[in-house]
């Protein structure tokens, strides 16, 4: 049997969540170009499900074992916020590169300590944006050239959760913040992707959803975005704690209107009237695999990083910015904080 010449990147999954479970696991297996040698995981009852279909993976109890046992090309890190920062200055600190779920980081500090790190290693991090490598996403790109002059933007991502208050989302010391930290990031991103950093924020946010119970991370956030040279605002609400799951962008330009969210992208007249509009089933499970093959590149030095380290620091000073807004009542301009 003729032997494959191309080189299969070893990777592994570090934690066992949804995420790992829903997304990097079917695409690493979907993919020709990874191979995955192990799980790292400690707790039991994930360990016991996983290994009823899994049984061919290993796993280990702690990432030093991993390393001991496995050459490891890439690691995949889906562990809660608190513990990102550790397991990612490990994976830089013995040249593993790092596919890695959002935040980046959850200050701008540690962000920078990371990128320092990582190009002191020769070390390739890149934040998991898999709208980013979904084709209903990047039309975007196209259509917002057939709506004449944008004037406003209207994002939304809000699902509803009975316990916003429970586990380590539900406390700001271990999550870094709320919901605008967790999932607002994802809209952050298209904003920026989109549009570029704004230059004013402006913030509300509150947690407050459960009657006779206390904690800090905020469930639901409010902001007023404006970008001062093109003439947009805009306004962007995250909650999970408000029904129904709805996540969308709608973009208003003078010639038309342009409504996204996951699995279509529409384009209306001014008026209202449809005019076209594209549609993608199954598209997920897809962007995650492309996701990881595009990182393949990136390591090869055959692609740009497009989720690179500095890319995230205009996300990082969003949600500063919006935080600090909260606190002194006024608008504040989130690139005051990328002088690093």
């Amino acid at each position: 049997m003729a032997k494959s010449l191309v080189k299969k990147f070893k990777t592994a999954i570090i934690g066992l969540g949804s995420q790992a479970l829903e997304d990097h696991l079917p695409a690493i297996k979907a993919s020709q170009d990874v191979e995955l040698v192990g799980i790292v995981e400690i707790d039991k009852q994930k360990i016991e499900n996983f290994l009823k279909e899994n049984k061919e993976i290993p796993i280990y109890l702690s990432f030093d074992d991993l390393i001991k046992k496995q050459k490891v090309d890439f690691v995949i890190i889906c562990l809660p916020h608190y513990l990102h920062y550790e397991f990612t200055k490990k994976a830089i600190s013995n040249k593993i590169h790092v596919l890695k779920e959002k935040p980046f980081a959850i200050s701008l500090d540690q962000a920078k300590e990371l990128r320092d790190l990582a190009k002191k290693n020769n070390v390739q991090i890149m934040v998991t944006m898999q709208r980013r490598f979904n084709p209903i996403y990047s039309t975007f790109l196209q259509l917002i050239y057939k709506i004449g002059k944008p004037f406003y933007i209207e994002a939304r991502y809000c699902f509803y959760t009975d316990k916003p208050h429970e586990g380590w989302r539900g406390k700001k010391e271990l999550a870094g913040g709320g919901c605008l930290l967790d999932m607002g990031y994802h809209i952050i991103d298209l904003l920026i992707w989109y549009f570029g950093l704004p230059d004013k924020v402006f913030a509300e946010m509150s947690a407050q959803a459960k009657e006779g119970i206390s904690y800090d991370a905020e469930d639901t956030v409010r902001i007023i975005f404006k970008y001062e040279k093109e003439k947009i605002w805009g306004s962007l609400l995250v909650s999970r704690v408000i029904p129904p799951k709805q996540e969308y962008l709608d973009v208003y330009g003078t010639r038309g209107i342009i409504h996204l969210e996951r699995g279509k992208i529409e384009r209306y007249l001014p008026n209202g009237d449809l005019i076209e509009s594209l549609k993608r089933e199954y598209s997920w499970p897809s962007a995650a695999q492309d996701q990881i093959e595009y990182f393949i590149k990136v390591i090869r030095k055959e692609k740009e990083n497009i989720s690179s380290p500095e890319f995230h620091f205009n996300h990082l000073a969003f949600i500063k910015a919006a935080y600090k807004s909260v606190q002194i009542n006024k608008y504040v301009n989130p690139k005051e904080f990328l002088d690093l």
